[in-house]
């Protein structure tokens, strides 16, 4: 036997599926119903500052398929260049900018939605604060397609009944 073929073995697969089930489950009755800005760090990184109020690795609130975040970016400055597939909407909060989307400048304000629509070969996007003295601060939303679908599928994911097999010796 394979040195994969027998650490492979060593795991009863499907019962970690119904242990995957059982800890959505969990997650969707106890996880974070409200998330607090107050409670959330201010992140520095490539696109900028973020406030991540959902995201892949943040498992303790009660919904996993979506990513949420709040993004500022500061008087005269401007987000991280980058190709994305797309799949998102944003809504600005405070300020006035602009969106590059391919090298196409589309002009919004505060109470604007900013709607990146999934395109087959992605697109480029960039965001841009026009004001010199003021932030703008937006907020985004998309699938968080490593969650989104869930072992339930919104129907349920249920062992009825066992196979005969099940219990016995184990099949090589």
């Amino acid at each position: 036997m394979s040195v994969r073929k027998a650490k492979l073995a060593e795991t009863n697969h499907w019962d970690e599926l119904m242990a995957i089930r059982d800890e959505q489950r969990e997650l969707a009755r106890t996880g974070l119903q409200v998330v607090k800005e107050s409670e959330l760090p201010l992140e520095v990184n490539r696109q900028g500052l973020m406030r991540w109020y959902m995201h892949p690795s943040i498992k303790d609130t009660a919904l996993q398929t979506m990513m949420f975040y709040q993004q500022e970016i500061p008087p005269g400055s401007r987000s991280g260049r980058m190709k994305r597939q797309g799949g998102q909407v944003i809504m600005v909060l405070e300020g006035t900018g602009y969106t590059l989307i391919d090298g196409v400048k589309h002009e919004w304000t505060a109470g604007d939605v900013i709607n990146l629509p999934l395109r087959d070969g992605g697109m480029v996007v960039q965001h841009f604060n026009s004001d010199q003295a003021a932030s703008v601060k937006f907020v985004a939303c998309e699938p968080n397609w490593i969650d989104c679908a869930s072992l339930d599928r919104g129907c349920g994911f249920e062992q009825i009944e066992d196979a005969p097999e099940y219990g016995q010796q184990s099949y090589g």
